[in-house]
């Protein structure tokens, strides 16, 4: 099979590579479609040492059963995924809250990727989805299902109803723009979002219909926002995302671009603000997210631009120049 392997920083190659295995309880599937998420952008840098040359990347997809060893999953089935391949039996696990599993690996990270024509997957980890569902919309499921897990967890901290709240999204990549449809499917009206990239400010004022800054030129104003949501995670964002929180407001930190960084804890502390992080998503949140995407909760999702797996090498280039305005590329094997 023709596969997208990471060779090096900065290099993917088409290569030939064997035929999936396939354990007991796995499937192989088909892959029909798969996203470029921003995780797979920072190991193609070499800054991601998880993640070593020779690696299939990929782990947003949708693909068909063409070979199966697992009961009730039949060829000519297609199914999205949890890329988080977990234990099923931890604390964690049993609790539904197994983004958190310690003996996790991940599809593109630990094993091959879905930047192939097929890829193996232990069938537990597959999540159903309308048979009508296009390929291009049902693989945004994992990006949509990290906003979504990661907005729905924070309502319960907010001192008053999202929809009353002045909300700042930093970052329109694709969590940001999907964070901030969800936003404004709740009912926030007072949405601002902050993007460097002149092309992606103005898909975001087409699809999200918002407040857009350039914070090299406008830098969100101090103490302004009740809910601030951070979809770059850089130490600047971080120092940002202090900076314009009201006292008793929300940090929300889903970015991990950068690691360790400062921050100003003497705010934190004296505005009582409250700093959230958050971890992809749960088998929960995917099953939502598809619902969601569906139902069209997200909008139309035009924003989206599609372009064959051959040309995988040049659009990670183009996401790294900038030379894109879309938030999501998917690449169709």
């Amino acid at each position: 099979m023709k596969a997208l392997v990471y060779t090096q920083a900065r290099e993917l190659q088409m290569q030939d590579r064997p035929f999936p295995g396939m354990g007991p309880g796995e499937v192989v599937l088909r892959i029909d479609a798969v996203g470029i998420c921003g995780s797979d952008l920072h190991a193609w840098r070499g800054h991601d040492p998880r993640r070593k040359p020779g690696l299939v990347l990929g782990h947003e997809f949708v693909g068909t059963v063409v070979e199966t060893a697992a009961a009730g999953f039949e060829r000519g089935m297609r199914f999205t995924g949890n890329p988080l391949i977990t234990c099923g039996a931890c604390a964690y696990c049993v609790q539904g809250r197994n983004n958190l599993c310690s003996a996790r690996t991940m599809l593109g990270m630990t094993r091959p990727g879905a930047y192939a024509e097929f890829m193996g997957i232990p069938a537990a980890s597959l999540i159903a989805m309308p048979q009508d569902m296009p390929d291009w919309a049902a693989a945004l499921t994992e990006p949509a299902a990290t906003a979504w897990h990661a907005i729905h967890g924070s309502l319960r901290v907010l001192q008053r109803p999202v929809h009353a709240c002045k909300v700042l999204v930093i970052g329109g990549g694709a969590i940001g723009m999907l964070a901030g449809l969800l936003l404004k499917r709740l009912g926030v009206t007072g949405l601002s979002m902050s993007e460097a990239n002149a092309l992606r400010r103005a898909a975001l004022r087409t699809h999200v219909a918002c407040t857009v800054l350039d914070p090299r030129q406008q830098a969100p104003g101090e103490n302004q926002f009740d809910y601030v949501l951070d979809a770059v995670g850089a130490g600047v964002t971080r120092q940002q995302s202090l900076r314009a929180i009201r006292p008793g407001g929300v940090v929300l930190h889903v970015g991990l671009q950068d690691g360790a960084s400062e921050i100003d804890m003497r705010k934190l502390t004296l505005a009582e603000i409250t700093l959230l992080g958050t971890y992809t998503y749960t088998t929960a949140d995917l099953r939502a997210a598809v619902a969601a995407l569906h139902g069209g909760v997200f909008g139309d999702l035009s924003w989206v631009e599609q372009r064959p797996l051959a040309d995988g090498p040049r659009a990670f280039e183009d996401l790294d120049q900038g030379r894109t305005a879309a938030a999501k590329i998917v690449l169709l094997p």
